[in-house]
């Protein structure tokens, strides 16, 4: 597989090979959207939390008599039946919402979303990319020159002038080869990677 490698300028000056293994491969939409939920769905804190009848801070009192008012039999007022009663199945904070994905299925899934980026034209390599100070404003000008808006940056290392830089920029993000996942492969419409991060990434999926 031949991947466009673009200058400073953003222009494709040549094209380098690689792995089919990584972007030959077809795309698998069912294991993409199952990697993706997965992914989305570990990173979840599970912190909600609802009231059932027993903690719901209302008197046991009976509301009225049982019978004779023409109105349905009432015990407490934190009935679910009621309103501002108790749920009847509330979530609660321990709740597990972790889905289980095998390391050959999620590799297969990246390879899919980098092979499908690739015969988008979404995804190119560049020899290096950094900035020479942790200023904003000279990498939001160094993407402008490269006619580049919204963009994920994979690098083999993160380059500390290059992390301080990109944090105010919403649009842009900048991670090594071992923290890139799936959700963020599929959100930017660009994907720069670095040759130290291909040949990384080629070296994992051997």
């Amino acid at each position: 597989m031949e991947l466009k490698l673009l200058n400073d300028q953003g222009q494709a000056a040549s094209t380098l090979e690689a792995s089919d293994v990584l972007f030959g491969r077809d795309y698998n939409e069912a294991l993409v959207h199952q990697v993706v939920t997965a992914y989305m769905a570990n990173a979840r804190s599970g912190n909600r939390k609802q009231k059932g009848r027993s903690e719901i801070a209302k008197s046991t009192r009976k509301p009225f008599r049982q019978k004779g008012t023409g109105n349905a039999r009432a015990g407490m007022a934190s009935s679910p039946l009621w309103r501002g009663g108790g749920k009847i199945f509330p979530n609660t904070p321990d709740e597990n919402f972790s889905q289980k994905v095998n390391r050959k299925m999620y590799r297969a899934g990246v390879a899919a979303i980098l092979s499908q980026l690739a015969r988008e034209d979404r995804l190119a390599i560049v020899d290096s990319f950094s900035v020479e100070a942790p200023k904003t404003r000279l990498l939001s000008q160094k993407l402008k020159g490269m006619g580049l808006d919204s963009v994920l940056v994979i690098t083999d290392e993160i380059d500390e002038n290059l992390f301080l830089s990109s944090r105010n920029l919403h649009q842009v993000l900048v991670l090594e080869v071992n923290e890139a996942d799936p959700v963020s492969l599929v959100r930017f419409p660009k994907v720069l990677v670095t040759k130290g991060a291909l040949a990384k990434m080629e070296e994992a999926w051997q």
